[in-house]
């Protein structure tokens, strides 16, 4: 399947203290990106230098739509997530540290069930399982962290290997930082295609025909090479800034396989089965092809982070991003945090997220290419759209935690570890899509999407 990005990852520590400048990716984790899905940001380290961490993860991800890529820009967009993980940090001396975040993305899909026609098939449910391990090292005296990483992630069709590698320089007096890291991602793809476009196909085959299944599938890669760079600063007691961008280049496959693209004016006959039923868009006359696109990409990201701790109570944070890309997609985002601490222990976060963008030069909707298009998508992650993102967060954090439980294992002195909860973060957010007015009412984007996730910060 088309590689998922759906880990729910830990919610950042509130604080009412001015912080000295530091590095990083959102603070608002579980965020839906410009083209509709979650994406995980890194999760900061905010407890105790020498306390081993481990935040274990869990959330719902539940998604509705009518512009299924599957069946050519129509058809259903259901998908549900479940995608448990566990992030360790543990600390080798007082210098150094190793990472881990592992999980799972537990996943249901009703449009690529539709690959083959036969409902309740291995496409409409998979897991992709993921691991993420790093370590890094601090010297205090020149303020450098300096650090290394790989990573695997897997799910039936696609195989994905990362390495990565970062370096940050903070100023004498706390209050400046530059940091730069770059990422590379390899990755194998399986190239299922739709049923009735495989060679093996038989016209008029019934709706559980395989056509040839996994013997006659190809495999192809793609290359990802990231470079972030990030400078942070603080401007006053109470304000800091950051700006940062993400360099992105992609080479190799970067359409999906069964993605379904039909013509205005293809005069090809449509092989697809005609008892499909009617939980299947209708049958199109013509023929489909396979999306086809560049396999080339650039991304030139640019954003501003401002932190704002207007009393000891209120914090304000926010942030705006200028993306651009070869691909003829240009967008703005623009975040609102504004996290209150009710009481010294219990704080709440409501957030607001709008983001805009232009189509992709290759997108057109269901049965608007020509045939003599080179590129070609209805993909609409790529159409012109734009979208709220609202919610709210809850975190609760007593300087002593919640509770504590022995572990197996001695301390140092001979002391049996004891496991404390340290925090606990829950998280709800809701998703819309509106397709901009430059399409018919019929093909405007309508991607809507709910988000729980929940975090149980534990500290040994």
């Amino acid at each position: 399947m088309k590689k998922l990005l759906f880990p729910l990852l830990a919610l950042s520590a509130l604080s009412a203290t001015p912080a000295l400048a530091q590095t990083g990716t959102t603070q608002n984790p579980n965020r839906i990106d410009g083209y509709g899905a979650p994406v995980s940001p890194s999760v900061p380290v905010s407890r105790a230098a020498d306390e081993t961490t481990i935040d274990i993860i869990g959330g719902y991800y539940q998604q509705e739509g009518t512009h299924g890529a599957v069946e050519g820009g129509r058809g259903t967009q259901h998908l549900t997530d479940v995608p448990p993980a566990i992030i360790v940090n543990i600390p080798l001396d007082t210098v150094s540290r190793l990472t881990a975040n592992v999980g799972a993305d537990f996943y249901a899909s009703a449009s690529t069930d539709r690959i083959d026609f036969a409902l309740s098939t291995p496409s409409a449910h998979d897991v992709r399982y993921h691991g993420d391990f790093g370590y890094s090292r601090e010297h205090k005296a020149k303020g450098t962290i300096w650090g290394v990483g790989a990573g695997v992630s897997k799910e039936y069709d696609y195989f994905s290997f990362n390495a990565t590698a970062s370096f940050a320089k903070t100023s004498h007096d706390g209050n400046r930082q530059l940091s730069v890291a770059g990422q590379v991602f390899l990755d194998q793809v399986t190239l299922i295609t739709p049923l009735e476009l495989r060679t093996t196909y038989v016209a008029g085959a019934t709706t559980n025909a395989r056509g040839g299944g996994q013997n006659e599938y190809g495999s192809d890669t793609r290359q990802t090479y990231n470079f972030t760079a990030t400078y942070s600063q603080v401007l006053t007691k109470r304000l800091q800034a950051a700006i940062s961008t993400e360099l992105v280049s992609q080479n190799g496959l970067l359409s999906t396989p069964f993605h379904r693209v039909y013509f205005k004016d293809n005069t090809a006959v449509n092989l697809e089965p005609t008892t499909i039923g009617g939980d299947f868009s209708t049958r199109f006359p013509t023929a489909a092809r396979i999306e086809n696109l560049p396999r080339a990409r650039f991304k030139y990201p640019v954003s501003l982070r401002l932190n704002y701790y207007a009393s000891d109570l209120i914090q304000v944070r926010g942030f705006y991003r200028f993306y651009n890309d070869n691909f003829g997609i240009t967008a703005h985002t623009l975040e609102l945090e504004l996290p209150v601490k009710v009481t010294q222990f219990f704080a709440v976060y409501p957030f607001y997220r709008y983001h805009t963008q232009t189509a992709a030069t290759y997108f057109a909707p269901f049965a608007q290419h020509s045939v003599n298009d080179t590129y070609y998508t209805s993909d609409y992650d790529l159409s012109a759209f734009s979208a709220n993102k609202f919610g709210v967060g809850l975190r609760y954090s007593p300087v002593y935690g919640i509770g504590r439980f022995h572990v197996p294992g001695q301390d140092a002195q001979g002391r049996q570890h004891v496991m404390r909860l340290k925090s606990l973060d829950l998280r709800y957010a809701n998703y819309q899509q509106t397709g901009s007015s430059i399409y018919s009412a019929a093909d405007r984007a309508d991607l809507k999407a709910n988000i729980v996730s929940v975090d149980l910060g534990f500290a040994l």
